[in-house]
């Protein structure tokens, strides 16, 4: 899915998830909704496929994980497990 300032991967899981791989926006037009507007266009297309779960995932070691974790709860995720590797967050659709 893209954006003119950003893009991200996806696919899907099983019947009813979409997994989001990664959302990139340009450094210089973060913290202006453009993750939102395309985490937003892979729900609708997931909704109209029959997908009801979006799943993200973050892991704590890397890099600017804490900002990952803020913007994904921000978009209405929950965390749905938690362990030393990785977050699972999922959100109705």
């Amino acid at each position: 899915m893209e954006d003119d300032h950003g893009f991200a991967t996806y696919r899907y899981l099983d019947d009813n998830k979409v997994y989001i791989i990664d959302i990139f926006v340009e450094k210089e037009f973060r913290k202006n909704g453009i993750a939102t507007v395309i985490a937003n266009k892979i729900a609708k297309q997931a909704k109209r496929d029959g997908r009801t779960l979006l799943i993200g995932s973050v892991q704590p070691s890397a890099k600017n994980s804490s900002e990952s974790m803020k913007a994904l709860l921000a978009y209405g995720m929950k965390i749905e497990s938690s362990g030393q590797d990785f977050i699972i967050l999922r959100k109705d659709i």
